[in-house]
């Protein structure tokens, strides 16, 4: 290629994890600088952007992903793996928040790439999370010494079928805060400067969730994204209950600016009693056939399916008495299904009360992954100069 030393290459591969795609780039193909690796990835994502035209982001908060990876500094791990959310619309690539569905393609991506050698039938995949300093569990299926693409699973949100990838996050409670109920109530009441109260369940098991029943911020729980998204009221209501409930357990300074682009951490989520609805693709989904609704919102929008993390700290907070969730569901299920705009989701924690703490020991989710493409990605050579000179500033 004749760039003329304009430009510069960097090794990428693009993969869907779950529901949500993004890149996996190797730490040792990085800058080493954070203010300047940041500024090399939000070039080859084209961010800035809300369409991303001029990057290799796919427009939206769940193509957006980023997972930096290398040979892993923890003695028991395999590879390790940082994940950042890459921004839209401000200069960001946010790490204090990780994803559930990404970490998917990571457990692939390992086997593929060799940091582990192939067992049968199943190889386990020891991830080191850096952003939690926690260690999550992939199991990919191998069969004829051969990984196993190809299979009967399916997870709503995504087309067709392949084989079952198993998560497991372990030591799941307290990621981000120290503790699964960071207030160590199962409930609080955040108050709006306007004078509204609104009961929360604030839970810390993967990511920090905030849970608002449905009902209490006029919603049915069946609401699908282009309702919630276009209902300006709605969203401005629980972006101020999240950013109050993060104060609360200093995830967010009262002196900071907030949007949910700068802070992803909280999320909130609004839960429900089942009930029929139907989902993006116009499929009915019964009450009898989930055991809680679940509308999960994630950089200022509602998610078209379901994080996973959300997921799985939904069946933690199921587990603990007197959350709003455990009041929706029995807790005496060993997994809920979860109802989503896109269909349904299985996840399921094993919790324990010790003392007057909350531990989640696992917290697991089935989910699907696949490689869509590899090759390298260009920067302006330029960036490696004029970053390293705002770095320095």
């Amino acid at each position: 290629m004749f760039d003329y030393g304009q430009l510069h290459k960097i090794p990428t591969v693009i993969m869907r994890g779950g529901t949500s795609k993004g890149l996996i780039l190797r730490r040792s193909d990085l800058p080493t600088d954070p203010a300047l690796r940041d500024g090399v990835i939000l070039r080859i994502y084209g961010s800035p952007d809300n369409s991303q035209i001029d990057g290799l982001g796919g427009g939206t908060s769940t193509t957006s992903k980023l997972a930096i990876v290398g040979p892993s500094t923890h003695p028991d791990a395999h590879i390790d793996y940082t994940f950042g959310q890459v921004s839209l619309d401000r200069q960001v690539v946010d790490y204090n928040v990780t994803c559930g569905n990404f970490v998917t393609a990571v457990g692939l991506y390992a086997v593929e790439e060799g940091y582990v050698p192939l067992t049968e039938p199943v190889t386990a995949v020891n991830i080191y999370n850096t952003n939690t300093d926690k260690m999550i569990v992939s199991e990919i299926p191998v069969k004829n010494g051969q990984i196993q693409y190809e299979g009967e699973f399916s997870i709503a949100g995504v087309p067709g079928t392949a084989a079952r990838i198993m998560l497991n996050f372990l030591d799941a409670g307290g990621t981000f805060t120290g503790k699964t109920l960071p207030t160590k109530n199962p409930t609080d009441y955040i108050k709006l400067e306007d004078g509204r109260d609104y009961e929360v369940s604030i839970v810390d098991c993967v990511n920090t969730l905030v849970f608002v029943h449905a009902e209490d911020v006029g919603q049915t729980g069946t609401e699908l994204p282009n309702e919630v998204n276009a209902n300006t009221d709605l969203l401005d209501t629980l972006e101020k209950i999240r950013v109050k409930a993060g104060i609360k357990i200093g995830l967010i300074k009262e002196w900071e600016q907030v949007s949910p682009s700068t802070h992803a951490l909280p999320k909130i989520v609004m839960v429900s009693n089942p009930k029929d609805y139907q989902t993006i693709d116009q499929q009915l989904v019964k009450n009898e056939d989930i055991d809680v609704l679940s509308r999960y919102i994630t950089m200022g929008s509602l998610h078209r399916a379901h994080a996973v993390s959300g997921a799985m700290g939904l069946a933690a907070a199921v587990k603990i008495t007197g959350t709003i969730p455990n009041k929706i569901v029995s807790d005496g299920l060993n997994g809920i299904r979860v109802g989503h705009p896109s269909g349904t989701l299985y996840a399921a924690a094993a919790v324990k009360k010790i003392g007057d703490e909350w531990a989640v020991d696992r917290a697991g989710n089935g989910r699907t992954a696949r490689r869509l493409m590899e090759g390298y990605a260009y920067v302006p050579a330029s960036i490696f100069t004029s970053g390293k000179q705002a770095a320095m500033v």
